[in-house]
């Protein structure tokens, strides 16, 4: 869901399939009580404090950038969530994950033996504090085809088997709980040839916080 214009009330929602077939009973069914708010597309670098018009027009850039139309994909969509510090805190929560280099997860095709991703939150309840987030955390992988499989230690959420897909396009794929346990894939053919790894994309979010962590997934031929 998306504001088009600032200076109206309008509004682009993308509806999923569970949410039109509400829509059209026309019986109150459909009610929207949660939304979230983000400023993913907003680029800062924009505002200028020595705008040669004066301060006043310093965010003029900012406030004239078109926004971008609602898509469905939660991978792209929402990177930037505005959230509401509780009382009295004035740091933002962040994601560190242990025995990790470079935010960087080094796997090789076909060990059986699953990574595990532990994130912890930083700034939970005062400055300096670190917990694992009382709501868990949403793991989502970018292209499930480099994985055999995706488990969480709460068994929450089950991604789809490969086979299912009956194609090599991307196909994003999450789950949610404390600890992501990854096994990756043990297919040559899913390497290019004179290639000896393959790259995608892990996002890790905190369901109490909003906090979010990016992580490069790497899985080598050998």
């Amino acid at each position: 869901m998306g504001y088009l214009d600032k200076t109206s009330i309008t509004v682009d929602a993308i509806l999923t399939k569970k949410g039109r077939e509400l829509l059209a009973k026309n019986d109150g069914s459909f009610e929207i009580t949660q939304f979230a708010l983000g400023d993913s597309e907003i680029d800062y670098t924009l505002f200028n404090e020595n705008h040669p018009n004066g301060t006043q027009y310093s965010a003029e850039a900012i406030e004239n950038m078109p926004l971008i139309e609602a898509i469905p994909d939660g991978t792209n969509m929402m990177k930037s969530h505005l959230i509401t510090l509780s009382r009295g805190k004035s740091l933002l929560p962040y994601i560190t994950v242990a025995g990790i280099s470079n935010d960087t997860i080094q796997l090789i095709k076909g060990d059986l033996l699953p990574f595990s991703v532990a994130p912890v939150t930083h700034n939970l309840t005062n400055a300096g504090s670190s917990a694992v987030e009382a709501g868990g955390y949403k793991f989502t992988i970018v292209n499930f085809n480099y994985l055999t499989e995706m488990t969480s230690d709460t068994n929450t959420g089950s991604p789809m088997q490969l086979d299912t897909y009956g194609g090599t396009e991307a196909i994003a794929e999450h789950i949610t709980g404390n600890v992501a346990n990854l096994i990756p894939v043990n297919d040559l053919a899913l390497f290019p040839a004179g290639t000896d790894s393959i790259t995608t994309t892990m996002i890790i979010e905190g369901i109490t916080t909003g906090a979010r962590k990016t992580l490069q997934v790497i899985v080598n031929k050998s």
